[in-house]
């Protein structure tokens, strides 16, 4: 379970095939306080701790995770948002997150609002899974590449966030323009609210 709240960026520095899953070693200020098994959040996708190597560490990504998620394009240098899991007992600054990446979006806007920036992206118009709770609501919340956002103008298939200067420049949110692929996951509550009224 993670908040959204990004520690830091992980610099992509391998990357290798094996049948269909991906290995990536990653590098990070925190690698020696990682153990085998530990999970870890990377651009929103919970994946695991296999392999540590100094300041090096190693998680796989499975052929079903690379094909709802951004994953599979990384490339070496590339910049990943990562969250260690939650302490319970600490402070939920974001919303809950899973981390388990339910499919990928666009960015197809990007407006100055006095210093913050409005992203705007786009998802698949799917309507059968809109009922069962895959959909965004105005204030909301959403988590794009791990990050936990208010949700601003909802449509159908979009939504903006405003971002901060800060989280602009410590998460990969610097990266991202109009094209970028991103990680949705939407918020766990939505889904359960919609399984029950399913039910009923």
């Amino acid at each position: 379970m993670f908040s959204g709240i990004v520690e830091e960026m992980a610099t992509v520095v391998a990357i290798n095939k094996s049948q269909e899953n991906i290995d990536l070693t990653l590098r990070c200020s925190f690698t020696q306080e990682l153990k085998i098994d530990q999970s870890i959040a990377h651009n929103g996708v919970c994946l695991t701790v296999v392999k540590l190597d100094g300041s090096d560490y190693t998680v796989t990504a499975m052929k079903e995770t690379l094909d709802r998620s951004n994953l599979g394009l990384l490339q070496v240098g590339d910049k990943v948002n990562v969250e260690r899991s939650m302490k319970m007992n600490g402070r939920l600054d974001g919303h809950i997150v899973q981390g388990h990446v339910d499919e990928v979006a666009q960015c197809v806007a990007m407006e100055d609002a006095d210093g913050s920036t409005y992203f705007t992206f786009e998802y698949k118009l799917d309507k059968e899974m809109a009922r069962k709770g895959y959909f965004t609501v105005d204030k909301g919340s959403v988590t794009v590449n791990g990050v936990s956002l208010t949700v601003c103008e909802p449509t159908q298939n979009t939504f903006k966030v405003a971002i901060i200067p800060y989280t602009r420049e410590n998460t990969n949110f610097r990266d991202i323009q109009v094209g970028s692929i991103v990680n949705l996951e939407f918020d766990i509550l939505g889904k359960y609210i919609a399984r029950m009224q399913s039910l009923t």
